[in-house]
């Protein structure tokens, strides 16, 4: 274990805190984490912690849903300036304006968005539960913020519903294309391409399996298949590699890196364990309407 990995050990123990890692964040920060998932698990595992600190290693809207479901407990971000742009794409004036136009609007925000954004929902979900939540949404009519692939995939599995699609995109996943994606076909014909349903339509056409972070990482495990270019953010890689040591993974061709997860460092996880710099703190207003649709989605995710 290296100096970096032993101190944040003592850390934790002095402070009784738990440290939760995105899949995104580098393989460092990964293996020093107690809880590692995609951001549903994590708002769970949140939720579910007797400790006193949490110690967040993901990007800023995280470390608010960790807050807002906990706000008792002093939760911590590791670098303050690690954002997701994503999580602002979408206009409260715009939200109002459909709610005069369709009487049983449901406003259904992902959960990679601000808190802010959240106090004008109707439900949270994820890209692990999406589906099966705005199924049972009794509403015709759907806003889904802010991301639109996400939006178009879960439409297109629920013609009966009408959905109203947001100008909000993930820069990521929208990085990979078609064309990169058949080349990488081309040139691992035995491979199997999972992917992220934030990619594009036109991408999604092409996948063998489209899911969830951890949906990607539990089909690839449980696969007969030995190969895979995968299309979401590389720092899956780590734990696909932990749970499939047999088995190779490709990218699907673009750079698929996020660079504000990337902004996560053992060093700033000490210093912010140390200092209690960058506590996460959201308005009681604010958290008491932005917790409606979360604990909306826990309970509907059930």
């Amino acid at each position: 274990m290296s100096e970096l990995q032993t101190r944040i050990q003592q850390l934790k123990k002095e402070k009784n805190a738990v440290i939760l890692a995105h899949y995104y964040v580098h393989d460092e920060v990964q293996k020093v984490a107690d809880y590692i998932g995609d951001s549903y698990y994590l708002s769970k595992v949140a939720t579910t912690t007797d400790a006193d600190v949490i110690v967040f290693c993901g990007v800023s809207f995280m470390g608010e849903s960790a807050k807002i479901l906990n706000p008792d407990k002093t939760v911590l971000m590791p670098d303050e300036t690690a954002d997701c742009p994503m999580a602002h794409m979408a206009d409260p004036d715009r939200i109002e304006q459909l709610r005069k136009e369709y009487e049983d609007l449901a406003v259904v925000c992902y959960i990679n968005s601000t808190a802010e954004l959240k106090c004008y929902s109707d439900v949270c979900v994820t890209s692990a539960n999406a589906m099966k939540i705005v199924r049972k949404l009794p509403n015709k009519n759907i806003f889904f913020i802010p991301d639109e692939n996400l939006a178009r995939y879960i439409a297109g599995k629920m013609p009966e519903k009408n959905f109203i699609f947001n100008d909000g995109f993930c820069h990521v996943h929208a990085s990979i294309t078609a064309d990169q994606v058949r080349q990488a076909k081309k040139a691992k014909p035995n491979a199997e391409f999972l992917v992220h349903p934030e990619c594009t339509t036109q991408v999604l056409e092409l996948a063998d399996y489209i899911g969830s972070t951890s949906g990607i990482i539990d089909y690839a495990t449980k696969s007969d298949k030995k190969e895979f270019i995968i299309g979401t953010e590389l720092g899956v890689l780590y734990e696909l590699k932990e749970k499939n040591p047999d088995k190779t993974f490709y990218s699907a061709g673009s750079v698929q890196c996020c660079p504000n997860m990337k902004k996560i460092t053992l060093e700033k996880i000490i210093h912010v364990m140390e200092t209690g710099e960058n506590e996460v703190h959201v308005s009681e207003k604010v958290r008491e309407r932005a917790n409606l649709p979360l604990e909306r989605m826990l309970e509907l995710a059930k």
